[in-house]
C-alpha cells in the first residue's frame, strides 16, 4: 500500500487481522497444531467440524494499543491510494469495532453506517468456566448472532453526482432500479465446500462477500483492494461478478491457498437467497469484464 500510486483504488473490502495478535506467528503456529493460545478449538457438533475462533478476551492493555496504532498506519494509506468517494468495507466484531473505528475517522474516513451480518456463531453464550453447574443460569456474554462490518467513505470532490462523473464512486451499486442495497444480510456461516477449497479460519462465505463486493462499485467500474487476502474470498467474489480486483497477503501458505482457491469459490453457486435474487435482475451485459489477481509480499 505505501507504494501503491496515489488515489488508484476505487474500494477496499476487507477482513483484517482485528484482534492483530491471531495472525502473529506464534499464534498461527498454535492454530495449525490445533493447540490453544489465543484461538479456542471448538468441539464438533453433530459430525460438522467447527472452525477455531480467537478469544479477543484475551488482549491486554499494551496490545490494544498497538491494535490502534496498527489500524491508524492502515487508515492513512488507505486513505492515500482511495480515490475521492471510495468506500472501505472492513470487518470487524462487537468486543473491538471501536478499536477498529476510530482511528479511520481520526485520519479523515467518514463513518457512513455498517453493514450487519446475521450469522450464528459459536461465540459468547457460556456459563461461567469451572462454575456451569452451579450458574446454570448465567452467561458471561451474549451468544454472537451478528458481525459488524464497518462502512466507511473516503470524502468526495464536490457533490457525489460530480464524485461519479469523475472518480466512478461516491455511492452505494443498487441491488435493482428498485431495490437499494440494505444494511442487514442474513448469513448462513461458510459452507464446507468453501472451506475445503479454502482452509482459512476466517474464510466468509461466497454469497455473503459477493454482495457486499458488488455494492463496493457504483457504476461497475473500477478496482477493488483488499489488503488482507487471507484465503481469498473478496478476490473470489470480485471474479465471480466481473470486477477487477487486487489481493494482498502477507503469509505464505495462505497465500498458495488463494491462488489455487480463488477461481474455483468464484465458480461456485451461492447459496445466498437474497443475493440469488438480485443476480437474476442483472443482465449479463452489466457485468464487466473480470481481472482479478492475487499479490505476494
Amino acid at each position: 500500500m505505501s507504494s501503491r500510486k496515489a488515489e488508484s483504488i476505487h474500494a477496499i473490502v476487507t477482513d483484517p487481522p482485528y484482534g492483530l495478535k491471531e495472525y502473529t506467528e506464534g499464534e498461527k503456529t498454535k492454530l495449525r497444531s490445533g493447540r490453544g493460545g489465543v484461538w479456542r478449538i471448538p468441539p464438533s457438533f453433530d459430525g460438522c467440524k467447527r472452525s477455531p475462533l480467537p478469544r479477543f478476551t484475551v488482549l491486554r492493555a499494551q496490545e490494544i494499543s498497538a491494535l490502534r496504532q496498527f489500524f491508524r498506519e492502515f487508515a492513512q494509506r488507505a486513505l492515500r491510494i482511495l480515490v475521492p468517494g471510495a468506500h472501505l468495507f472492513i470487518a470487524t466484531n462487537p468486543l473491538l469495532s471501536h478499536l477498529v473505528y476510530l482511528p479511520l475517522m481520526e485520519v479523515g474516513f467518514e463513518k457512513r453506517g455498517e453493514v450487519i451480518r446475521l450469522v450464528q456463531t459459536l461465540r459468547g453464550g457460556d456459563r461461567p468456566k469451572n462454575a456451569h453447574n452451579e450458574f446454570t443460569d448465567i452467561s458471561v456474554m451474549p451468544r454472537s448472532a451478528w458481525e459488524p462490518w464497518g462502512l466507511f467513505r473516503k470524502p468526495c470532490e464536490g457533490r457525489v453526482q460530480d464524485n461519479l462523473r469523475k472518480w466512478k464512486t461516491g455511492g452505494l451499486r443498487r441491488i435493482s432500479a428498485t431495490e437499494p442495497f440494505l444494511d442487514v444480510i442474513r448469513s448462513a456461516p461458510t459452507r464446507p465446500e468453501e472451506r475445503a477449497l479454502a482452509p482459512h479460519p476466517s474464510l466468509k462465505p461466497q454469497a455473503f462477500m459477493r454482495q457486499i463486493v458488488r455494492a463496493s462499485l457504483p457504476l461497475g467500474k473500477g478496482i477493488v483492494l483488499d489488503p488482507f487476502m487471507g484465503g481469498g474470498s473478496t478476490i473470489a467474489a470480485a471474479a465471480s461478478i466481473g470486477y477487477e480486483s487486487i489481493g494482498i497477503e502477507s503469509d505464505r501458505d495462505f497465500f498458495r491457498i488463494a491462488m489455487k482457491a480463488v477461481p474455483q469459490l468464484a465458480q461456485l453457486r451461492t447459496n445466498g437467497a437474497s443475493y440469488a435474487d438480485a443476480q437474476q435482475k442483472l443482465s449479463l451485459a452489466e457485468r464487466p469484464g473480470s481481472n482479478s489477481r492475487p499479490a505476494g509480499r
